[in-house]
């Protein structure tokens, strides 16, 4: 006797996305696995008393989106403190900073004695004035008509640049490389870069219940945009710990995969770790590092200078000797190995890096953006199997007038060769680098990119978003396709891409299945 099924997603249009994208009409799950893909009528034999059936009502049903690259807790922080993604100048973004200083100020407890809170940080996160009529970053003097008694602090969307007020400064400088303090006539800017951005993320890291609190508000935010496990960059952070809190409480609703930082290697080595352990929704990644900078503050590393400096051609981060014996030694000891790299310079430092490795396709070792790469570093990525993990939404960078045109000049439609990278055979999965966490936002820019060589047809961006980054995370055999055997996780959307391409990212998402669960019903809204 067949068993019934958990739960039946029926009257819906489902695209399993493998090699042939066969589409078909309901799907039954049980035990958290899909168990029968195809036509309603024989997937309702599974129908039984204890079945809950959604009537998806023609809607499209995917697997869910696998964000390859995030930073959760940074999503968190936008929900929680200000967000500046939106600010359309520095009069907005200082506003939007000023308000989360009153609300802070404002707090109190059940005495009327203010709060912790209140005589804390006062951070906005996301502002990118490369959008602003008036493109400049903010600076010292700005923050300081925030606040004058309080630190505050106004991070860049890249996470490479933030501005600081008199307060952050005066606590932090001296613990900044001083080739990372912006100065003007010898004083600090209030603008910070790379390296000098490090002492303020230790300043302001999150204790365990307050990443918590981050960590389940971002949960929310993912789920509702169709994301159903997430690869996190996690560096001196709480966030593994919250995790496996979450897991074991049965609270989380999204995978993750851990990619810590180099600096955590020896102590994974010691502890036992290894690429792939831990449970089914929390295991341990990739063994992530830096090379260069951004293209924002101009620290990407490039063969040839910036368009817009032509003095500067960026610096290293993390250079590639060190680099080199960064990989060297995770993986000998069995760890998959990730790495950021932007311009063409940093991006052959890491493939140069990887080639060294006896097998860098099988251990599927990762460069984090591959923004701009050359032909030959393209082929490269085929040949060795070395996964391209890329940000799609980046491209609202390229069109004329956008920040590759100021910092690359005729070199913009070189950037993001997506179509090339798949031609080439290499492994193309996409991420967001929460700017923001939004895969439709990302496949949209994907198949509407300014350039020919930067556009993929919906399928294939759907793909990189799904089946590409599964395989990123070494999953392609259990998530990333609608097949009978892997795990149910799926979003369904209001409209079909196919059929609306040049308004994808103002499609809704309708709903969010985790192993089974329904983890988010937009349906009613």
């Amino acid at each position: 006797m067949t068993l019934a099924a958990d739960l039946l997603l029926t009257n819906a249009e489902v695209h399993t996305l493998t090699d042939s994208d066969e589409t078909h009409e309901a799907v039954a799950v049980r035990d958290g696995r899909i168990v029968r893909v195809g036509p309603e009528y024989e997937v309702r034999f599974l129908e039984g008393v204890g079945t809950r059936t959604v009537d998806l009502d023609g809607r499209v049903l995917l697997p869910g989106f696998i964000d390859a690259h995030t930073h959760l807790t940074a999503t968190g922080r936008y929900l929680v403190h200000a967000d500046l993604s939106k600010a359309d100048s520095p009069d907005d973004a200082l506003d939007r900073l000023r308000a989360r200083a009153d609300e802070t100020n404002s707090t109190s407890d059940e005495t009327g004695n203010a709060t912790e809170e209140a005589e804390a940080w006062v951070l906005g996160f996301g502002y990118d004035e490369s959008t602003w009529d008036e493109s400049r970053y903010l600076t010292r003097e700005d923050l300081d008509s925030v606040s004058d008694t309080r630190p505050v602090v106004a991070f860049r969307e890249d996470m490479h640049v933030a501005s600081l007020n008199g307060v952050a400064l005066d606590r932090l400088v001296d613990e900044m490389p001083a080739e990372d303090v912006h100065r003007q006539d010898g004083d600090p800017t209030g603008v910070v870069v790379e390296e000098a951005v490090d002492p303020v993320y230790e300043a302001i890291e999150p204790d365990a219940e307050q990443a918590e609190k981050l960590v389940r508000a971002a949960q929310q935010y993912a789920n509702e945009r169709g994301v159903t496990g997430i690869h996190d960059m996690v560096r001196k952070s709480r966030a593994p710990e919250v995790y496996r809190t979450l897991d074991m409480a049965g609270e989380l609703s999204i995978r993750v995969r851990i990619n810590y930082w180099a600096d955590h290697l020896d102590a994974l080595v010691e502890t036992g770790e290894r690429t792939n352990y831990g449970s089914e929704f929390v295991k341990t990644g990739a063994i992530k590092s830096y090379t260069d900078g951004s293209f924002g503050g101009r620290t990407a590393k490039l063969s040839e200078p910036y368009a817009d400096d032509e003095d500067e051609t960026g610096q290293w981060v993390v250079d590639p000797d060190e680099l080199g014996d960064i990989v060297s030694r995770a993986d000998e000891a069995g760890f998959q190995v990730t790495a950021h790299a932007i311009g063409d310079e940093a991006i052959d430092a890491v493939l140069d890096a990887y080639e060294d490795c006896d097998t860098p396709g099988e251990s599927r070792h990762r460069v984090e953006h591959v923004e701009l790469a050359s032909d030959e570093a393209i082929e490269r990525f085929g040949e060795l199997g070395v996964v391209a993990s890329v940000q799609p939404n980046f491209l609202k960078w390229a069109g004329e007038d956008g920040l590759y045109d100021s910092r690359l000049g005729d070199r913009r439609t070189e950037t993001n060769q997506y179509p090339a990278l798949l031609d080439a055979g290499a492994p193309l999965a996409f991420g967001s680098d929460c700017m923001p966490l939004d895969p439709l936002l990302g496949i949209h820019h994907a198949v509407n990119a300014p350039d020919e060589s930067q556009q993929l047809g919906v399928t294939e961006a759907l793909r990189a978003y799904t089946l590409g980054a599964a395989y990123a995370g070494f999953d392609e055999e259990r998530l990333g396709t609608i097949e009978v055997g892997k795990r149910a996780d799926f979003v369904a959307l209001d409209r079909s891409p196919w059929d609306h391409e040049e308004s994808i990212s103002d499609i809704g998402v309708a709903l969010t299945v985790v192993d089974g669960d329904v983890v988010y019903d937009g349906r009613k809204k």
